[in-house]
C-alpha cells in the first residue's frame, strides 16, 4: 500500500548513509565504537528528516549534524579538547533569532569562540528574511539549517543562550543560562527583521567581551 512505501524507515537512503558512518568512525576511532557513530548518524538523519521539505541534500546534513554531536559528545566526556568557550543559541524553529545570533558571534568571535544553534521545534528551512537581513552585513548563511535541540550540544556548552522558548528550552545543570527577551522574525518585514538582528548584535558583541575577558585577565 502507499501508506507503506512512506515510512521514513524505507526511505531511508541506508547506503548512503552507513558510508557516512564508516567515514566518521575512522575520524573517532578510539573515542567511539562504529556502533554508536552508526547510530548517531541514522538518529540524526530521521530527526532532520521530520522537518524537511526537501530530502534532496539530506543525508550530506545528517552528516554533518552526526559529526557536530559526536565531537560535542566528545567534548562533553573530556575525549576531544575544548580549545575556547562553547555557545549554544536555543530558539523555537531555529530559523531566525538563534541562526543570526550563532552567525553574529561567530563573525565577531573570529575563531575566539565556537559557536552552535538548535531548536526546541525545528521548522523546514531559514527565514529568508532573516537570511537577507543577514546578508546585508556580508554575512552568508546558505550553509545553515535548522536543527533539533539535542542533549549532547547541551552538554558540551559552556554558555546556553535562550530566546522565546519558554519552559520547551530545557534547563540543564552545570550550565551559565542566559535568556535574552526578543522579538520572533517570524512574520516580520526586513525592517523589524534588521531591528533583531542589530539588537542581537549589541548583545552579542557585550557577550564575547565578558568571554573573552578572562583569558586576556
Amino acid at each position: 500500500m502507499s501508506e507503506h512505501r512512506a515510512q521514513p524507515e524505507l526511505l531511508m537512503p541506508q547506503a548512503v548513509l552507513t558510508r557516512t558512518a564508516q567515514t566518521l568512525s575512522a575520524n573517532y576511532a578510539g573515542i567511539f565504537s562504529p556502533q554508536t557513530v552508526e547510530r548517531y548518524v541514522f538518529e540524526s538523519y530521521t530527526a532532520l528528516r521530520r522537518t524537511s521539505k526537501i530530502h534532496t541534500h539530506l543525508t550530506t546534513l545528517a552528516g554533518r549534524f552526526a559529526a557536530d554531536r559526536l565531537t560535542a559528545l566528545a567534548q562533553s566526556t573530556g575525549d576531544a579538547p575544548k580549545e575556547v568557550p562553547e555557545v549554544l543559541f536555543i530558539c523555537v524553529h531555529n530559523a531566525g533569532r538563534s541562526q543570526m545570533a550563532a552567525a553574529l558571534l561567530t563573525h565577531h568571535g573570529a575563531g575566539r569562540v565556537h559557536v552552535r544553534s538548535a531548536g526546541s521545534a525545528p521548522t523546514h528551512e531559514i527565514n529568508p528574511v532573516v537570511v537577507e537581513a543577514m546578508d546585508e552585513l556580508g554575512i552568508d548563511l546558505g550553509d545553515a539549517y535548522p536543527k533539533p535541540l539535542t542533549d549532547d550540544v547541551v552538554a558540551a556548552a559552556d554558555v546556553v543562550v535562550s530566546m522565546g522558548c519558554g519552559d520547551a528550552c530545557a534547563v540543564y545543570p552545570g550550565k551559565r543560562y542566559l535568556d535574552w527577551d526578543l522579538d520572533d522574525p517570524d512574520g516580520k518585514n526586513l525592517d523589524e527583521v534588521r531591528r533583531i538582528r542589530d539588537d542581537l548584535d549589541t548583545r552579542i558583541t557585550t557577550l564575547l567581551a565578558k568571554l573573552s575577558a578572562p583569558a586576556h585577565a
